[in-house]
């Protein structure tokens, strides 16, 4: 994780001094925000790649020595098929339609909405206690 890490804190700097250098000679705030976001989102990125790399240590991906018997074995876990994808991105494009039709219409993109992100986040969840 290291590597992706120093790899996303590079981009994390390149929008900081681009950002920096471009509002110092321009007024418009709308490239203004978009560098601030842009190094704001690559900060969160690199910030939680160091924080994994310290809680975690190296993988045998970030080791020159490391064998392909070393990171066999399960690497993930891939659920069944699901609706709340589905679901999700219905209530996301009726909140975007809402926004440009009417309140009616955000908040009933809000009632599917919630239900297939909660869907999302507890699916898979041990239920056992």
């Amino acid at each position: 994780m290291r590597g992706e890490a120093w790899l996303f804190t590079g981009v994390a700097l390149f929008f900081a001094v681009t950002g920096s250098v471009y509002a110092a000679f321009s007024t418009d705030p709308a490239g203004i925000a978009a560098l601030l976001v842009s190094f704001l989102m690559s900060a969160l990125i690199a910030g939680f790649l160091w924080w994994g790399y310290a809680s975690v240590g190296r993988r045998p991906e970030d080791r020159k020595d490391a064998r392909v018997r070393e990171v066999g074995g399960r690497r993930a876990y891939f659920p069944a098929r699901s609706y709340f994808p589905v679901l999700t991105a219905a209530g996301t494009a009726l909140l975007g339609l809402g926004t440009v039709e009417g309140l009616w219409l955000f908040l009933i993109g809000v009632g599917v909405l919630v239900p297939g992100v909660y869907g999302f986040v507890f699916q898979n969840a041990d239920r056992s206690g």
